[in-house]
């Protein structure tokens, strides 16, 4: 028998993976995103939060391997997590405090059979900005209906809408996709005139050949280019990005925006899948504008939950 010494320690290889795991973390802008890889860092970074799971497992193999090593490296990672994620997972960063706009959006789904639910639900929030998307005809012509008498103002650019209960101006499409999905107007509002785009990037697919996000890469980078382009002054950024605000791909759209979840959300905030949510890719995007708050709204006969935020100028 070999002497002691020489004996592979117990957990060893569990301690490694742990201190691999911490590295991770941190450094996820560093896994490959490229086409080669089946943009890997893509879909690490749409769901980063859950890698808090990795690190349950680990502590948990600790345990069972009654290894003294293995549980100590195992403790780094969760460290790590908690830091990175805790607050956003589990605590209330919203401050409170009279707002001056609140703001919604929701992806409405091709699909809804209860468009009028989903309206009620949006002006029961009491927002005076809601930005729609995914809609069709003749479904359009319902969420006119449901929401005329609460926001008189609207327009519709291809498969996006917004409504309002302050007069709109200079509304028109902006092109990110070779279909219309994404819009620009200005909210004249008491406190000064509001900047609102309306986007919905392009889905994304998981395929045996990777995360196949080429098309919402593409979008994105387009709706960087209107936005370099557009106004300047208090902007709303709202819609359905098909992906969190930690993805890189959504980077040059995220560097000019705050995001309201982040600063001033409660609890993870996730709105998708509506059934069992895991990722918050529905978001409210702001510029000279503080957010006070921001919530998900009840389910609706969407597969996205609606969100809602409120601000101050």
């Amino acid at each position: 028998m070999s002497p002691r010494g020489r004996r592979p320690r117990r957990g060893l290889v569990l301690a490694a993976l742990a201190v691999l795991t911490a590295l991770a973390l941190p450094l996820h802008a560093w896994i490959p995103a490229g086409p080669a890889t089946g943009h890997l860092g893509s879909l690490v970074e749409t769901f980063l939060p859950w890698t808090g799971l990795l690190v349950a497992l680990l502590l948990a193999a600790a345990l069972l391997r009654r290894s003294r090593l293995a549980l100590i490296a195992a403790l780094l990672p969760a460290l790590v997590w908690g830091l990175l994620h805790g607050t956003t997972l589990l605590g209330d960063r919203s401050t409170g405090g009279p707002a001056d706009l609140t703001v919604a959006t929701h992806n409405v789904d091709d699909a809804n059979p209860d468009p009028a639910g989903a309206a009620r639900v949006l002006v029961a929030s009491g927002a005076q900005l809601i930005a729609l998307e995914e809609l069709t005809q003749p479904a359009t012509g319902r969420y006119e209906r449901a929401l005329a008498a609460s926001h008189p103002y609207h327009v519709v650019k291809g498969t996006v809408g917004l409504w309002s209960t302050f007069p709109l101006r200079d509304a028109e499409a902006v092109p990110i996709m070779p279909w219309t999905r994404a819009l620009r107007a200005t909210a004249d509002t008491p406190k000064g005139p509001v900047t609102v785009y309306v986007a919905h990037l392009a889905s994304v697919r998981l395929r045996a050949t990777g995360f196949a996000t080429e098309r919402r890469d593409a979008a994105a980078r387009a709706l960087d280019s209107a936005l370099r382009a557009g106004p300047t002054g208090p902007t709303l950024l709202l819609g359905d990005f098909n992906s969190t605000t930690d993805d890189r791909a959504l980077a040059p759209v995220t560097a000019r925006f705050r995001s309201a979840q982040t600063e001033a959300g409660a609890g993870p905030g996730f709105s998708w899948p509506a059934a069992f949510p895991v990722a918050r890719i529905d978001q409210i995007l702001l510029r000279d504008l503080t957010p006070l708050s921001t919530r998900t709204l009840p389910r609706t006969a969407s597969d996205h939950l609606p969100v809602a935020a409120t601000l101050r100028f």
